[in-house]
């Protein structure tokens, strides 16, 4: 699979492109701005884009108003084309936003049923009841995602929902030639829908990737050969970021050691679980890291752990922005990209990951481990990986059974002599390459 290769690009097109957070209906072509970040994103290493939603929405863009139709803030479906054709290109694949647990108001079907009630051939198609009354005063009671009524339930044991879902899919295959499909709140999505949704897309493209957003418990539940390729690890999320703000390490490895470790009872050995430090629904790490040099040391954490690595556009050059600020503040335009050193790093990482068997595929191993410093190894088919973190500020000397004496750091570019133990300057992240 192309995705267990790849480092993910996350880029929230409203947001980035500048549109007005209500839908205006103006039509404006403001997606082909993604076109003059190509090079860009190739830079930093990525050769996968995910786009959050796209298609036309009433506001933020989980609130679809219609499958097969570029919002008009962005422009037109010839337009987000022309940007899909210069991604694969350039070598970068293509994966949009799958919004199927809900819709908007605006939604056509459910506006034919705020017309017709009862009389409505699409009544079905949500979770209604004509008993009661929403908070919109519609005359009939609804289900809404979580509580917000903004964002209509759909029925998804409903066959006519389910079919011009897949009919919308086969649409963005065939007119965008997308590779794969982020499904929002995958955790919400009936197990037999994931299971069809599985054996469509994959007869529709090989290799079809399905990337399902999940938050807690045991993501076996969604991730499996019957259901999503990968799924949000939400779970090291927290860890890594909590990792550096308490100085404790023994937290991400140990989440670390639960999920792909060497015991027979770990969760999810052999898989490839989407690994990010930020996104568009919460703080950037930049602001979340209370020691802002520890910033280049989680990046590097998260790419040499086992997973398929993402960044968020903006988060590589250290953009700053609390989600209690409101989610306008997580998603905002630039007017093009910039590159400091953080980049630089980063763009090493990027480079290192996608040239690494052992960092694509290999198994984890923890070699060292206190409260301030951490030393794992990734191996597969004899290429072997060390990540060194430490997180402190001074310096330490780190002892394992090494194998060599010699590594090159891939992030550097430096030879590192550790044979009589690996010297850490302060705050320092490493993935070193034994020869």
């Amino acid at each position: 699979m192309w995705a267990y290769e790849s480092v993910f690009y996350q880029i929230y097109p409203l947001g980035l492109c500048g549109a007005p957070f209500d839908n205006d209906g103006i039509v404006q072509s403001r997606i082909l701005k993604v076109m003059d970040w190509c090079e860009h994103i190739k830079k930093l290493g990525c050769n996968a884009v995910y786009f959050s939603p796209v298609f036309e929405s009433d506001s933020h863009g989980y609130n679809t108003r219609d499958y097969t139709k570029i919002d008009a803030r962005l422009g037109t479906n010839e337009d987000f084309k022309e940007v899909c054709d210069k991604l694969h290109e350039e070598g970068i694949k293509v994966v949009l936003d799958g919004v199927f647990n809900h819709v908007g108001r605006g939604f056509w079907a459910f506006q034919d049923v705020q017309e017709k009630k009862w009389d409505s051939p699409y009544k079905d198609w949500f979770h209604i009841s004509f008993e009661g009354n929403s908070g919109y005063d519609d005359g009939f009671w609804y289900e809404g995602w979580e509580g917000h009524y903004d964002l209509v339930k759909l029925n998804l044991h409903n066959e006519d929902v389910v079919q011009h879902l897949f009919k919308a899919i086969k649409g963005w295959v065939e007119e965008f030639d997308i590779d794969g499909l982020r499904l929002d709140v995958a955790y919400c999505l009936d197990g037999e829908f994931l299971r069809r949704l599985r054996e469509f897309t994959g007869s529709l493209k090989k290799d079809f990737f399905l990337l399902g957003e999940t938050l807690h418990g045991d993501y076996n539940q969604w991730m499996n050969d019957g259901a999503c390729h990968s799924v949000t690890n939400y779970e090291c999320y927290k860890g890594l970021h909590s990792s550096f703000n308490s100085m404790n390490l023994f937290e991400i490895v140990h989440s670390l050691l639960r999920q792909f470790g060497p015991e027979e009872w770990t969760l999810y050995k052999g898989r490839h679980l989407l690994s990010f430090v930020d996104n568009h629904d919460v703080t950037r790490v930049a602001s979340i890291l209370q020691n802002e040099r520890h910033i280049p040391l989680i990046y590097t954490l998260m790419y040499g752990m086992p997973g398929v690595p993402c960044v968020y556009y903006g988060s590589e050059w250290g953009e700053k922005a609390d989600k209690s600020q409101g989610d306008p503040a997580l998603r905002p335009a630039f007017d093009a990209p910039l590159w400091n050193e953080l980049t630089d790093v980063i763009a090493a990482l990027g480079k290192a990951r996608t040239e690494s068997k052992a960092l694509n595929y290999g198994a984890f191993k923890s070699l060292v481990l206190t409260n301030h410093q951490c030393v794992f190894e990734r191996e597969c088919e004899g290429d072997r990986v060390m990540v060194a973190i430490n997180a402190g500020d001074y310096e330490y000397t780190a002892h394992f059974d090494a194998r060599a004496g010699r590594a090159r750091d891939l992030v550097s570019g430096q030879t590192i002599d550790f044979g009589g133990g690996l010297t850490m300057p302060p705050y320092t992240g490493m993935l070193l390459q034994p020869y």
